[in-house]
């Protein structure tokens, strides 16, 4: 009798289990099913479940109005073997019935001393929500105000051009609720690398002795960030048009639990999919075993390595010659 009371429960569990499955199916529309997947431009079944329920959780709750929502796999490699971006960013818009899938960047980590946690260009191994970690965190966010500041000049067609980056803000919840702490957002994956400043004087955009910076732009949008999402300049455009003054959820695969998981079937030799478990399977074979690295473990190694640098001062920029 014991035996057919658990052989009940259990065939009760898994018919549930696979209802619910079928129920989350048909409630994603037909023309989006068509993107759903693990191929080139894809969005992996579990990222669109768990974006969709976060979009409509945040729709419910009054804290978006948008009509679209985000997604992004970490778990996908950066490039394809002809050195293209591989896009792992989503722009879901149901009602107009438009789907996009571009480029981001990931966390590069840091290896020091006490602890290695950087990150390969290609694929993500380390995650954390440790403060400077320059990790990616997965887990729900919504996207927040833009600020756009001024980087330095740079050269555009013979002329000295200032060049402005506009930073989106993003607020998270549960492990990803120190994501203001962390400065986690999303930007163009661009940045000025300063080599000198010029004189500039009567510019909004000199300091205090008059001069300003000057550089060369560099595109890493098949790279790396400090943990930020990053996207290249013409995404970025509309990306940033989809959530300004206009709040957005955003969900970002995988969560801790997620790589808790897919490290302890690879180390039991287990198969992903027959565990309801996924990951890139390139990726997934680049890295080995993914780990997550939480904050009460990786914060005091950071905070103890700050504090072991050595102070100095601030270098001038070399003047322009």
């Amino acid at each position: 009798m014991r035996f057919l009371h658990r052989f009940f429960i259990v065939a009760i569990s898994v018919a549930l289990t696979q209802a619910a499955t079928t129920a989350q199916a048909q409630s994603i529309p037909a023309w989006l099913n068509q993107h759903v997947g693990t191929g080139a431009g894809q969005i992996a079944p579990v990222v669109l479940q768990r974006a969709r329920a976060l979009y409509v959780k945040k729709r419910k709750q009054g804290k978006v109005k948008n009509p679209c929502y985000f997604a992004m796999d970490a778990t996908r490699p950066s490039t394809y073997s002809n050195g293209s971006a591989v896009p792992r960013f989503y722009t879901i818009c149901e009602g107009s019935r438009t789907f996009r899938a571009t480029s981001s960047g990931y966390g590069n980590g840091r290896k020091l001393a006490k602890a290695n946690f950087a990150n390969g260009r290609q694929c993500a191994r380390h995650f954390s929500n440790a403060e400077g970690s320059k990790l990616s965190a997965g887990g729900a966010y919504v996207t927040a105000e833009s600020r756009t500041s001024f980087k330095g000049y740079y050269n555009r067609a013979g002329k000295r051009t200032p060049f402005y980056r506009t930073f989106l803000l993003f607020d998270g919840e549960g492990e990803t609720k120190n994501a203001r702490e962390r400065a986690i957002g999303g930007h163009p994956a661009v940045f000025l690398k300063w080599q000198c400043r010029f004189k500039n004087t009567g510019s909004p955009n000199a300091d205090k002795n008059g001069y300003s910076p000057y550089g060369r732009l560099v595109d890493y949008t098949s790279g790396r960030s400090n943990g930020c999402t990053t996207w290249s300049q013409s995404a970025s455009k509309e990306i940033l048009a989809v959530a300004e003054g206009n709040p957005t959820s955003l969900y970002v695969y995988p969560e801790s639990r997620d790589i808790e998981a897919v490290a302890k079937a690879v180390r039991a030799n287990k198969s992903l999919a027959q565990s309801g478990l996924y990951w890139n399977t390139s990726c997934l074979k680049a890295i080995g075993t993914p780990k997550f690295w939480p904050k009460r473990k990786l914060q005091p190694i950071i905070n103890d390595w700050r504090d072991s640098l050595p102070k100095s001062t601030p270098r001038e920029l070399p003047i322009c010659q």
